[in-house]
């Protein structure tokens, strides 16, 4: 059966977080003064006067980067716990882990091979 009571600690500590949390917000939406003003609005260049528009648009290529990055590095965050325990889980979780790491391989290959990598 599940016991609620062996959790206590854990939601005393979530209640008591989210309690911070919430006051934190609170006590700064009150304190905050609220000035509105042409200074305020304006955009902000390490004190200089801002020169030509704030909106530029950025090449594909560099969400591409991004992409590939977050990809391998959640590779990393599923394969750390698997080789930590890779004594206890066995043959059939190392062929699991290596079919993932290769489909990893491919999708970076494919990735590779269709120029998505190219910066010209």
């Amino acid at each position: 059966m599940f016991l609620l009571y062996e959790y206590d600690i854990f939601w005393t500590f979530l209640i008591i977080s989210n309690a911070i949390l919430i006051l934190a917000f609170l006590i700064f939406g009150v304190l905050v003064p609220i000035r509105k003003g042409p200074k305020k609005l304006s955009s902000y260049e390490s004190g200089i006067e801002p020169m030509g528009d704030a909106w530029l648009q950025f090449r594909i290529r560099y969400y591409m980067f991004a992409l590939v990055f977050i990809v391998f590095d959640v590779e990393t965050v599923f394969l750390y716990p698997w080789a930590m325990s890779f004594n206890v889980l066995g043959v059939p979780v190392f062929i699991e882990a290596f079919i993932f790491v290769l489909i990893l391989i491919i999708g970076s290959f494919y990735t590779w091979r269709k120029g998505a990598l190219e910066w010209s």
